[in-house]
């Protein structure tokens, strides 16, 4: 059965299967559909296979099958979230990951990042970047890339898509081929697949893999055309203790060819007795800056600095009058928090130079700092200048798909391990300094002049039952994605459910005047069918709007 959960404000589709005491998490390649898996024996039959030893979850990610369809590119860090929230959705503390094609990308990520967990990972056919260069010369050309833009612009679901690549030994099977298009057509829109396409042509995961502690297993097929064999074996060698397992065949997709083989190097990996480990170490992506102050208007801004990091789920180190060092879980959240601090520290006339690096620290660093932190912290803030965001190489191949525009440096940052590192200069785009955090002098606001356009905006299209994010990130002046994190910063609603909200408070004292049926109140807060409104209304206040408009006394016990 197809259950939802949240990942943000996005809804996640996921399913529970099997009888097994270990949990596995699948995460899919390119696009899926969860419904559509069951009509295909081939992929039924394995994935029932494990079921009979694990506890399978499986999961549409954002923007594809079930789950909601999304108008941007996703990063990795944000399908790294779904993979968390469908498992605390499940109640799975720990999980085996598999993850193939392009999952595997966002496998492994998460198993640096939450290694606590992971029991182990298993991947199939997978890539580290998807984009030609002399140190990774299997990724294709711009103009192979280019070749399958086109493809799925003007041929998407179609015969002339060239799906035989990836299952050459199924060609001629006119049924499989017939729902393997119909799987790929149900799992995305042409412009859907495209957005996905055009993200993991920019993903890059080479440095995380030396981060990666878990037990590894990753098995490649040795003429798979759509991802070489060269890419498994830099991959496992790149991974501590990874075992490599080179298959025969060239079909990509592992639930047709040599199955039994493959299942049987799975369960051998799964049932392995693994002894328990508690990971000391992970993955995670250091903020550090430099708080200049303008003459002699200091104010102390330690506590609203906490706030904002806190907002954006990272921990402070180190938050005095001239450095602020801090660490989140990824480096979208690590530079928007940037972002927010740096717009918030001009409004008390003082400015931050910031620079932000990820890489295996340990989990308890916030007493004090490593030596390779402390190597940064100096490097780093000798040469980020005033209201300027440095990213290290590493951080910027892992915000594909953030929308933000890099430059990059003349200048690099030197690893402990004598790796230089470009660096580059970012900014979005797409920011509205209208909606920069503001920090008075002895707390931060709950409502800004970017929350009050909001709310003002809505008030305006009230009666509008077409009114929508869409419309109302363009009165504001900002992006989808911007209006939806700053919001879910201010006041921990969506767009939708801020929308629908206000409506609903604003339908709560138009009930109290007694002026209006509660029809005429529905379509006047941009409702048009009346018991859609009352259910809503009831969902939000706990009492329905006639028994309200009844008993007004009840108005001061509403929730």
């Amino acid at each position: 059965m197809t259950q939802y959960t949240k990942s943000g404000s996005i809804n996640i589709a996921y399913q529970v299967f099997g009888s097994g005491s270990i949990d596995l998490v699948y995460i899919p390649g390119w696009v899926s559909n969860i419904d559509w898996i069951w009509e295909c024996p081939e992929l039924v039959r394995f994935l029932r296979e494990l079921g009979q030893i694990t506890r399978v979850i499986i999961f549409d990610k954002r923007g594809t099958g079930l789950s909601d369809r999304v108008v941007e590119l996703s990063t990795l860090e944000e399908r790294m979230d779904d993979i968390r929230a469908v498992m605390d959705a499940t109640d799975s503390q720990k999980a085996v990951l598999f993850g193939h094609s392009e999952g595997g990308c966002v496998s492994t990520l998460f198993a640096a990042t939450y290694p606590n967990r992971v029991i182990s990972l298993i991947t199939f056919g997978i890539f580290a970047k998807r984009r030609y260069s002399p140190d990774y010369p299997w990724a294709p050309t711009d103009e192979e890339r280019q070749k399958v833009y086109d493809m799925i612009e003007h041929h998407w679901g179609k015969g002339e898509m060239g799906l035989e690549k990836l299952v050459p030994s199924k060609t001629h099977d006119t049924k499989f081929m017939d729902w393997l298009s119909n799987y790929f057509r149900s799992g995305a829109s042409p412009s859907a697949a495209l957005v996905l396409t055009k993200m993991n042509t920019q993903v890059d995961i080479i440095d995380i893999l030396g981060s990666i502690n878990v037990p590894t297993l990753v098995m490649q097929r040795t003429h798979d055309i759509d991802v070489k064999i060269e890419e498994g074996r830099f991959i496992s060698e790149r991974i501590k203790g990874a075992v490599f397992v080179e298959l025969d065949g060239n079909d990509h997709l592992f639930w047709v060819g040599n199955t039994e083989v493959i299942l049987h190097r799975m369960k051998a990996f799964i049932l392995d007795d693994k002894p328990a480990i508690k990971y000391e170490k992970q993955l995670l992506t250091i903020v550090v800056a430099r708080i200049l102050f303008v003459g002699d208007t200091y104010q102390n801004t330690t506590e609203l600095i906490r706030k904002v990091v806190e907002q954006y789920r990272g921990r402070l180190i180190q938050n005095d009058r001239s450095t602020l060092i801090a660490s989140f879980e990824g480096p979208s959240k690590a530079v928007h928090c940037s972002m927010d601090l740096m717009d918030g520290m001009r409004r008390v006339n003082a400015q931050l130079a910031t620079g932000i690096h990820i890489w295996e620290v340990a989990i308890d660093e916030t007493q004090s700092i490593s030596g390779e932190t402390k190597t940064f912290v100096k490097s780093i803030l000798d040469k980020a200048r005033p209201n300027q965001i440095l990213v290290t190489q590493t951080v910027k191949y892992l915000l594909s798909g953030a929308g933000l525009k890099f430059t990059q440096q003349k200048s690099t940052f030197e690893t402990i391990s004598g790796d230089a590192l470009p660096l580059f200069t970012v900014n979005d785009p797409n920011r509205s300094h209208s909606g920069v955090v503001d920090f008075p002098q002895h707390e931060l606001p709950k409502k800004d002049s970017f929350f009050e356009n909001v709310l003002q905006c809505i008030d305006e299209h009230l009666d509008n039952d077409t009114f929508n994010v869409e419309i109302l990130s363009k009165h504001i002046g900002t992006s989808e994605r911007r209006l939806q994190r700053k919001l879910k910063a201010t006041t921990n609603k969506s767009p939708n459910q801020l929308i629908s909200s206000v409506r609903l408070h604003r339908a709560k004292e138009l009930i109290l005047t007694n002026e209006y049926s509660i029809s005429e109140i529905a379509f006047k807060v941009g409702f048009s069918s009346p018991s859609y409104f009352s259910e809503k209304f009831k969902k939000e206040f706990g009492i329905s709007p006639s028994l309200l408009l009844s008993n007004k006394s009840l108005s001061s016990y509403i929730r």
